[in-house]
């Protein structure tokens, strides 16, 4: 665990038939997973989460009949779950969330005898809806389905009676939220940013350990019941947070008062147009990633000092009694709860009497949730005061050797409501530095090397092959990338959650670069169609050589595009690295840009059904950028060449070689407004105050999505021939003229959603930012369009047709390179003023 180990799994370790424990978890692992894994017939824990993983999941794991853990989350783990895996009799933890998987949620799970936690979130199940039969997991204590692009009305879970945690929120949920009561045990709703719509029920009401209700970003109206904070009692060290905000609902029946710990967020609702209540209505800070350190006080023992390497323990009963502790790096993977001060003692009783020490001699240094959501923690370990002993302040060799054995040996009892946990470090310092002498392999031991833990001794002759055979493996790849690294750039990247390739793949999967797979070029470099060995399609983004600039925008798209996953964001696949070259590997959009597909004049045009879809697919994608995204994210650069198109005409958003971070909080926990940055963008699209103050908002892609939006309607382009689209749409719709910009190749179309289309594109596109809607009011207002369509349009536009869902198409000829999707037209803010800039006093 935790070692850098790189290269591929051995199939070789499926020999191991005595092997209970296999644990490659955080390190640089390549290559897909052996099939021979799916034969080890004592395997009880299999964690190869947070590596570099490809390909799919063997069907040989469902062999696997004692493993009751299979952690496989964050890698780049493609294809559909195999409905063979219900077969696993003994598996309580199923982790497979932040892969590429797709298909459909086999309802073959449900029959998992034992199983506790469902985590799946950021996956790709296209169309897919939640089977019913989930709702007879009656073992389940926590389902996690976030981001995972899933359709259709979400299950009645009530007759799920010990269910903990729910998470569906992200998808496409629609219908309304079933009227059954959830458990008793539920900490944690989380339903926000899906189609939902009716009432909210009163069931969620006398849920006594409900800390999270989320349903913000729906379609829900009527009444929020206020009995659903007034039935909870809480202490002093719970919180409750309930977060409807951007829906419909008009009113609070029931009690207008607020018990302590309580927060209610109903912003962007009916509601708050009609009253002043600052409690519902005003601006909430977020402590769902509360961070603490310890504040166990030792101010009274300041008169006296202790040693180097020695400190007070803050919770013995001796008073100033120093000690040297243990330190550990801990991380909880998929915690039952959401807000931790509630459980921290309930976890200090958990966490000694699985180690088998007092209650006092554990102190957590700190704690804070990372993203997934994971909880990662730092406890110290104080050894116990005897005034009998002459070795009272540390702890003796073997009491260290059983307490990390403890850890490395997963021989803490599981909890329902913590979860399973990984170690993150063992330290051993001061005093205990000795406690283990480094082995003479460059002080990294067996286990360590090959990140293999073993609960038997029989197979340890074959288990030194295996070492020896990843040992030999290593030096090689050292080799070799010593080699390479004397013509790769000076920066190493290490990057999560994407695949990395060799110069080698990337020269086979597009036949050397030959000028016939090539289908764009740009500032950057030209672009190569690739196919991979497994038959995957793919965008080949090469970098040209001594580019100045290459460099910095290759490592800027990286370390972006590789922690964003949305069904409506362009996915990076990989990156090349060596002999020279920098590469980024996309996946194929076989349907071009949306900036193509509006003035192509040999392809049948674009409806308006497709392109409200087109419209409501980028600001989803948009939004998530903007509010999901951790950090937040704000483009700088949306236009009709950068929103890519599948071969189902899903749209995507693509090019973040231009994107910031959104402003973090500063000292005083103060978010600032905006970001001051040097003016990049594209003529026709760039935010005008933006041009004017460099300052750089959420309200800057507003109004170039705007600009999208019009696009849509008219197919202009932002600036042709001395007119902007802006001022030219604004003129029409201001004579009452306009119908007469609409692009005539869109056929028919219901002229009052057009007329409420138009009206938002000319909001979003408003000179004053502040007169502009957040990306959450577009969505909105976006779906409120599209729920006004015929329901014939929506269903089955016309212009979907065989032609159009081929996944391969003959590339375009290079007279068409400069409108391809992978490529980047930006330029810097002095050559902007290409187009009509309305003035506007900055501010």
């Amino acid at each position: 665990m935790w070692n850098k180990i790189s290269g591929s799994i051995p199939k070789e370790i499926g020999n191991i038939k005595s092997l209970e424990l296999l644990l490659l978890n955080g390190n640089e692992l390549t290559g897909s997973l052996p099939e021979e894994l799916g034969y080890l017939p004592k395997l009880d824990r299999i964690q190869i989460d947070q590596n570099y993983i490809s390909g799919s999941l063997p069907k040989s794991f469902a062999n696997l009949n004692k493993t009751r853990h299979f952690h496989m989350n964050n890698n780049s783990i493609s294809g559909q779950i195999p409905p063979e895996l219900s077969r696993l009799p003994s598996l309580v933890h199923m982790l497979l969330d932040n892969n590429n998987l797709t298909g459909y949620l086999p309802p073959e799970l449900s029959e998992l005898p034992k199983l506790l936690i469902l985590q799946l979130d950021n996956n790709n199940f296209e169309g897919t809806t939640i089977p019913a039969s989930y709702s007879n997991m009656s073992k389940l204590l926590k389902l996690s389905l976030r981001n995972c692009s899933l359709q259709g009305p979400m299950p009645d879970l009530s007759r799920i009676p010990n269910l903990g945690y729910l998470d569906l929120s992200s998808n496409q949920l629609n219908g309304s939220i079933p009227p059954g009561r959830l458990s008793l045990n539920i900490t944690t709703i989380k339903l926000s940013n899906n189609k939902l719509t009716g009432t909210i029920p009163s069931n969620f009401s006398g849920l006594p350990r409900l800390q999270r209700l989320f349903i913000a970003n729906n379609s829900l109206s009527g009444s929020i019941p206020s009995s659903i904070w007034q039935s909870r009692t809480l202490n002093a060290t719970e919180t409750f947070i309930l977060d409807f905000q951007n829906n419909n609902l008009t009113n609070i029946s029931g009690s207008f008062n607020i018990p302590p710990n309580v927060t209610v967020r109903l912003r962007g609702n009916p509601f708050c147009l009609n009253t002043n209540a600052e409690q519902f209505c005003g601006s909430h800070s977020d402590d769902d990633n509360e961070i603490d350190r310890s504040t166990n006080s030792t101010l009274d023992c300041r008169a006296q000092s202790c040693p180097t390497d020695y400190e007070y323990s803050p919770t013995s009963p001796i008073r100033c009694f120093c000690a040297a502790p243990l330190l550990v790096g801990y991380r909880l993977k998929s915690p039952g709860l959401s807000y931790f001060p509630a459980y921290k003692n309930l976890f200090e009783e958990y966490m000694t009497s699985g180690l088998k020490l007092n209650l006092y001699q554990l102190d957590i240094d700190s704690f804070r949730w990372e993203k997934g959501p994971r909880l990662k923690m730092y406890l110290k370990l104080f050894p116990v005061y005897d005034n009998s002993s002459g070795n009272s302040y540390v702890f003796n060799a073997s009491e260290v050797g059983r307490i990390r054995s403890m850890f490395t040996g997963w021989n803490i009892p599981d909890s329902d409501i913590f979860g399973p946990y990984e170690l993150i470090n063992f330290t051993l310092q001061g005093p205990y530095r000795d406690v283990f002498p480094p082995s003479r392999n460059s002080g990294i031991s067996k286990a360590a090397l090959a990140g293999i833990i073993l609960g038997a001794i029989a197979g340890a002759v074959t288990i030194s092959a295996i070492v020896s055979l990843l040992i030999v493996r290593a030096h090689m790849k050292n080799y070799h990338a010593i080699s390479r690294r004397r013509h790769s750039s000076k920066t190493s990247i290490k990057i999560d959650g994407v695949r990395s390739f060799t110069y080698g793949e990337m020269a086979l999967a597009t036949n050397n670069f030959n000028s016939s797979t090539q289908i764009g070029q740009g500032g950057y470099g030209k672009v190569y169609k690739g196919i991979l060995p497994d038959g995957t399609v793919v965008a080949v983004k090469r970098a040209q050589e001594g580019s100045l600039q290459g460099e910095k925008e290759f490592l800027t798209e990286i370390q972006f595009l590789s922690r964003l996953h949305h069904r409506n964001l362009v996915s990076l696949v990989g990156y090349c690295d060596e002999e020279g070259e920098q590469m980024l590997v996309y996946e194929f959009m076989s349907n071009g840009t949306l900036r193509d597909q509006l003035s192509a004049k040999s392809k049948e045009p674009l409806g308006f059904a497709m392109r409200l879809s087109i419209a409501l697919g980028s600001s989803r994608g948009i939004l998530y950028l903007h509010t999901e995204a951790d950090p937040p994210v704000f483009h700088r650069d949306i236009k009709a060449s950068n929103i890519l198109l599948d071969h189902k005409f899903t749209a995507k958003v693509a090019d973040f070689g231009l994107s910031r971070l959104a402003p973090v909080p500063d000292i005083e926990g103060i978010v600032p407004a905006h970001v001051s940055t040097v003016v990049k963008g594209t003529p026709g699209y760039l935010d005008p105050e933006y041009f004017l103050t460099h300052k750089l908002t959420d309200k800057s892609d507003v109004y170039s999505l705007g600009v999208v939006f019009l696009e849509l309607l008219t197919g202009m382009q932002p600036i042709s021939h001395g007119k902007n689209i802006v001022r030219e749409v604004n003129i029409a719709y201001q004579s009452s003229m306009m119908f007469s910009v609409i692009d005539g190749n869109m056929g028919s179309y219901p002229s009052e959603c057009v007329e409420k289309f138009i009206k938002l594109a000319l909001k979003c596109c408003q000179d004053e930012t502040d007169a502009r809607p957040s990306m959450s009011e577009v969505m909105r207002e976006l779906e409120s369009i599209w729920n006004m369509m015929p329901e014939s349009d929506t269903k089955t536009p016309e212009f979907i047709n065989s032609e159009h869902t081929s996944k391969e198409e003959t590339p375009p000829s290079s007279s068409s390179m400069l409108k391809h999707p992978y490529v980047s037209s930006d330029v810097s803010g002095s050559n902007l003023v290409s187009g009509v800039i309305p003035t506007i006093t900055p501010r």
